[in-house]
């Protein structure tokens, strides 16, 4: 890997998608949605949030990538990852950072995340960067689409 200096941080656009969607497959225990994480799903979730959301690139290579997005009031992150190789060399903070200034200059003064908690690695993360963990509430959610089935990476 060359210096983490060299790797450009940017909005990811509709355009990146395939290579985002290898890096999603590339890691272990990862969890895609069937209708979410497909092509179309990405790509509207883009439409909806084009400023937000970013990847991470070296050499044409995609090695981390966020999908963020808000509802107006609080922000989000799905899929935070980054390329195994490319780990504890800061590329995560850059990417988070970068997507935060993003929210803020949209008016969104909080952001929030959801990390399994079998995800050692990203927990571990999130600790050490600073962000909360947060037990004073339950998290709930209703499929509306039994159709967009989660399937998590060997």
């Amino acid at each position: 890997m060359a210096g983490t200096m060299s790797i450009l941080i940017r909005e990811m656009t509709p355009e990146d998608y395939d290579h985002v969607y290898d890096l999603w497959m590339s890691i272990q225990g990862f969890g895609i949605r069937s209708i979410d994480d497909s092509k179309e799903g990405v790509t509207r979730f883009l439409k909806r949030n084009p400023t937000t959301s970013v990847v991470a690139e070296q050499n044409g290579r995609i090695v981390g990538s966020i999908l963020c997005g808000h509802d107006g009031r609080t922000g989000f992150f799905y899929h935070v990852c980054v390329a195994g190789d490319y780990r504890k060399h800061g590329v995560g903070h850059r990417m988070a950072h970068f997507a935060m200034l993003a929210l803020q200059a949209e008016g969104i003064n909080k952001v929030s995340l959801v990390a399994f908690k079998s995800n050692e690695v990203g927990n571990q993360f999130w600790q050490e960067v600073g962000w909360t963990r947060r037990d004073d509430f339950n998290y709930y959610d209703f499929i509306l689409n039994e159709e967009n089935i989660t399937k998590f990476n060997r």
